[in-house]
């Protein structure tokens, strides 16, 4: 029998490619320990139907991050081809990277979420201090700014903005989590205490700092946030995998987003989340490409 042949994608045109390719690496790392796939690591910019066919792979495994990779138009280009591929579909990718839709889709649920305004302009915020900016659809934390002060918000809102939308959300206080599902199955709960001189998980506490802590089923108070998750996962109509970021204080807990790709880096928390439970990075590589070769 024909051992099948798996494409890693990696790479992309958005601010997180070096993320990207360092995903992209492990995963090929990994899957190049199993016998059950032949491994063809392909970095790309952006691509086509055609370009993606002249692969002549049995399966794709798209790791790109951002607007392009993992927010619908690699997914739609991967969806004219046929060809089975990990990850949700293009609507789906399309939603969960848009902060302001998600967060509209779990007030439809009845999931708590901070107050939050979309804005393109910077003079245009009405929240209370202290806020959040985030770009609405970008990921591992690129452009975000906590702002707890009028000078703060002004300098963060002129820098940042410059026509690209937006949310401004209320900062809430308490432990920021994150809860990886796999098929389906939500993994464990780690809690990210980022470095104190940072104060919160940035691109920066993500990938350039060794000294951001994590905690695996981390102490916390009374919280419904697996069946948030889960509700999320279904409500977004998400496939294969996803890790949904929460915060959890004394008086609540807020979905914040949900990631469609998330990263498979040495820091990364989605496969941290699987060897807890007893899952190899190869055996969580495998799984996943498995996932979408059954559906071929």
């Amino acid at each position: 029998m024909k051992t099948p042949i798996v494409a890693i994608l990696m790479g992309g045109p958005d601010s997180e490619r070096e993320v990207s390719i360092r995903s992209g690496n492990a995963i090929v790392n990994a899957l190049e320990q199993s016998s059950l796939f032949d491994v063809q690591p392909c970095v790309i910019d952006e691509t086509s139907v055609d370009g993606l066919r002249a692969l002549n792979v049995d399966v794709v495994f798209p790791v790109l991050h951002g607007p392009y990779g993992e927010g619908g138009p690699l997914q739609e280009c991967l969806e004219s081809t046929g060809i089975p591929f990990v990850g949700s579909t293009s609507k789906p990718a399309k939603l969960a990277m848009d902060k302001h839709a998600s967060k509209r889709v779990a007030i439809e649920h009845g999931i708590p979420t901070p107050k939050w305004e979309r804005i393109c302009d910077a003079s245009a915020c009405s929240l209370d201090l202290p806020f959040v900016l985030k770009p609405v659809d970008e990921g591992s934390s690129v452009g975000l700014a906590i702002c707890t002060t009028e000078e703060e918000a002004n300098t963060a809102m002129n820098s940042l903005i410059c026509g690209k939308p937006y949310i401004a959300e209320q900062f809430v206080r308490g432990q920021e989590i994150t809860i990886s599902i796999l098929d389906g199955t939500p993994l464990s709960i780690i809690e990210i205490i980022p470095p104190q001189d940072i104060g919160t998980y940035d691109f920066e506490a993500k990938y350039q700092r060794n000294d951001t802590r994590y905690v695996v089923n981390p102490e916390l108070p009374d919280h419904n946030c697996i069946q948030h998750a889960l509700k999320m996962y279904e409500a977004l109509e998400l496939r294969d995998l996803a890790r949904i970021d929460f915060i959890v204080g004394d008086d609540g807990q807020w979905f914040l987003e949900a990631n469609t790709m998330p990263g498979f880096t040495e820091s990364s928390l989605f496969p941290m989340a699987a060897a807890d439970h007893g899952l190899s990075m190869t055996a969580l590589c495998e799984r996943l490409t498995q996932l979408a070769l059954n559906r071929g």
